[in-house]
């Protein structure tokens, strides 16, 4: 499918989310990837087996402060 040099990695591929987007819709909160994986806002993902990958947003940092 991806036709770029160097090729885009796979949608098996665990670093799938670095293809290149074919198609960019911000106002709608999704992309799609030249390697088929439909790319969500939330950082979930539809791919092109139909396979749905859970949002993996990183978490927020926790500060634990210490009593003085």
């Amino acid at each position: 499918m991806c036709q770029h040099q160097p090729a885009c990695p796979s949608a098996d591929s665990a670093d799938r989310e670095a293809a290149k987007p074919l198609a960019n819709h911000p106002e709608q909160g999704w992309s799609l990837l030249c390697n088929g994986v439909l790319l969500f806002e939330d950082t979930g993902e539809l791919l092109p087996d139909g396979q749905i990958i859970a949002p993996h947003r990183p978490l927020a940092a926790v500060h634990v402060m210490k009593a003085a």
